[in-house]
């Protein structure tokens, strides 16, 4: 798997936020980060599988 790099600017606010969430979880900012951004990916894709899928279905 290639390896690519995200950049984000964000205040000290909010870091210290998802700090606080990443430590309750025992992970690192970056990886809390990372499975944030996979899990509303996949809750996304999931959504629009169904509505494909009513769609498919004539439940629209």
């Amino acid at each position: 798997m290639a390896s690519t790099v995200l950049s984000l600017r964000i205040d000290g606010e909010l870091l210290e936020r998802l700090r606080q969430h990443a430590a309750k979880r025992g992970m690192s900012v970056q990886d809390y980060v990372v499975r944030t951004l996979i899990r509303d990916d996949f809750d996304e894709r999931f959504k629009v599988a169904v509505d494909e899928t009513e769609k498919f279905y004539g439940l629209t």
